[in-house]
């Protein structure tokens, strides 16, 4: 299990397991140069009481502090979900090397969409920034999540 399809899918089943925690179905994986899995996290803002319980934080959180350091190069980040402009600033200060996102986000989304995090001068580490694999299943698992509660 070394390939972006394998830790992608795993983002997919944290994503899964927070939607049906009735969370927004999110998920992430880092992973570090060797292909060991650091951390991995859905969105848990509702549970944790945190309006920073993003997947990617959780992530990162988890990585930072199983590794004793916050600064994470040599790593790669798996998002089931654009990142917002929050999670696109802890990933350039965590210092991912590589992001590889599912599905764009329109809306809320700051890494394509909105304020373009990782393209502002203020930004001092920029992740190498990847289109990732099952970006309709993470599509899918959002709009059934919200149609669902409509």
């Amino acid at each position: 299990m070394n390939t972006d399809d394998d830790f992608m899918a795993l983002a997919l089943n944290e994503a899964r397991q927070a939607g049906k925690a009735g969370e927004a179905p999110i998920g992430a994986v880092l992973v570090d140069g060797s292909g060991a899995v650091i951390a991995a996290a859905g969105n848990a803002p509702i549970a944790t009481h945190d309006p920073t319980g993003h997947a990617e934080i959780r992530a990162l959180r988890a990585a930072s502090e199983k590794l004793g350091n916050y600064r994470l190069p040599e790593t790669t980040l798996y998002v089931t979900l654009e990142p917002c402009a929050m999670c696109a600033g802890a990933i350039s200060i965590a210092r991912v090397k590589r992001l590889v996102i599912a599905a764009s986000d329109p809306k809320g989304g700051a890494v394509w969409h909105g304020p373009k995090y990782f393209e502002q001068p203020t930004c001092h580490w920029r992740p190498v920034v990847e289109t990732g694999p099952f970006a309709d299943e993470a599509s899918a698992l959002l709009k059934d999540f919200f149609r669902a509660r409509r």
